[in-house]
């Protein structure tokens, strides 16, 4: 993945009083301890704040952006943050409200803590008064037995209070139950807290609003302790207008790996944000003000077919996940497939992301006259059909119209020695690829 390329251009309003009032208006604030001590406590001195993520797979995802760019936020108005990839909570699994997680060996989580620590430094700065720092619950975890797990940790916990955690609740309430492995988990999560507050000073923790009771756990835990008052804050969880679940397509996350979501995928999924949906997207996802969300707003309202906020909000996510060359090249492949460009500038890769949805097939090398492409491709059902498109000046090929219905495709217009882009009028497409 690489750099986000504009990350010194980010900054936070000077419209609002404080970044806690920014929170707010942005819709980033679901729950918090007492709100008038946190948003005094972020209006003062630099603090230092944490949030965690569990190496549960290779890449982020949506939700992890929210956390992200609250992260930045809050940097950006000169606290001090701590990126937690949990070595250890990985290895152990938060508990789901459905079902118990199958646990990862120990290398496969030891090699996701390296991607994820790569995704997370993307989105902040080391560097400066307030440069990030990277931390890693197993470097605390590891060393201490379970005798002295109980021991130090364990005997601050009440098993009522923890039974009445949501995600515990509703498992107890399933059919499989919970195992003690994940009903420990608020647990480690709570002494996360407790070992960050003594080792840095750090006095706010930050997550999902599903996550409360464990960022409760840790501040509960460092009162019983250590006798001292931190905070938590917990986001919102995301979802649609028309409440369906944010954050997934066609069944599947959209992660913030370029290799498990491609640029392509990730930009068409904001792109097909509804206009319902936008205005809010835009506030959680990106750093454009007040001002340019507001006047984006009135086009929303005004104009919805110009899709404004909708293309604005998928060029500024996709730039500051992939950054800004591949967030062009995208745009460019969109625009080319549909007839506006130069489809042989994109590489195969954006090729392929571009064209990954449209009916495809596959010939032979002897194949290639513009009427078996399109009987193939399956743009024409039949021989005779595909000669009317020809002749109705209907008929494509890697953009460039094809008026002769013997015409036979050189192998030098394949794109990179194997694809052809057919289309049948203004809106029908399929690839085709030819064997060597």
């Amino acid at each position: 993945m690489s750099h986000v390329n504009n990350l010194e251009s980010q900054h936070n309003d000077p419209g609002f009083a404080n970044i806690w009032q920014e929170l707010k208006w942005r819709g980033l604030v679901h729950v918090s301890t007492d709100e008038a001590e946190l948003e005094k406590l972020l209006a003062g001195d630099p603090i230092t704040y944490y949030c965690g993520f569990d190496p549960t797979a290779p890449s982020l995802h949506l939700g992890n952006l929210v956390q992200l760019l609250v992260m930045r936020r809050l940097q950006l108005a000169g606290h001090k943050p701590l990126g937690l990839v949990g070595g250890s909570t990985g290895l152990i699994g938060d508990p789901r409200p459905t079902a118990e997680r199958t646990l990862n060996t120990k290398d496969t989580v030891a090699e996701w803590v390296g991607y994820l620590q790569a995704q997370v430094r993307r989105f902040l700065s080391f560097e400066g008064d307030n440069a990030a720092r990277m931390v890693n619950n197993l470097d605390w975890t590891a060393p201490l037995s379970a005798i002295d797990f109980l021991r130090e940790i364990g005997k601050h916990f009440r098993v009522g209070t923890m039974l009445r955690k949501d995600a515990v609740a509703s498992r107890l309430n399933s059919e499989e139950g919970i195992s003690y492995t994940e009903f420990s988990y608020q647990i480690l999560q709570g002494m996360d807290y407790l070992q960050l507050n003594r080792d840095y000073g750090c006095v706010l923790q930050t997550g999902g609003s599903d996550q409360w009771g464990n960022l409760t756990s840790g501040t509960e835990l460092i009162r019983k302790v250590d006798g001292k008052s931190v905070h938590a804050l917990g986001t919102p969880l995301i979802t649609n207008a028309d409440g369906t679940k944010f954050g997934k397509s066609e069944g599947n996350a959209i992660w913030l790996d370029a290799a498990m979501c491609s640029p392509y995928a990730f930009y068409q999924f904001w792109l097909n944000t509804a206009d319902a949906d936008v205005v809010d997207r835009l506030k959680v996802f990106t750093f454009l003000t007040r001002a340019e969300i507001e006047e984006l707003e009135k086009s929303v309202a005004e104009r919805p077919f110009a899709r404004e906020g909708q293309r604005k909000l998928a060029y500024e996510v996709t730039s500051l996940v992939h950054g800004v060359d591949a967030t062009e090249k995208v745009i460019a492949a969109s625009a080319a497939v549909f007839g506006n460009g130069d489809l042989s500038v994109l590489d195969e890769a954006t090729l392929a992301a571009a064209t990954a949805e449209l009916p495809s097939a596959k010939v032979g090398a002897g194949e290639l006259g513009i009427i078996e492409l399109l009987v193939a491709s399956g743009l024409s059902d039949s021989k005779s059909a595909a000669r009317r498109t020809v002749g109705e000046g209907g008929a494509y090929v890697n953009n460039a119209k094809v008026s002769d219905p013997d015409a036979v495709i050189g192998r030098d217009e394949l794109l990179h020695g194997r694809y052809l882009l057919l289309r049948r009028g203004k809106k029908n497409l399929a690839t085709v690829e030819v064997d060597a």
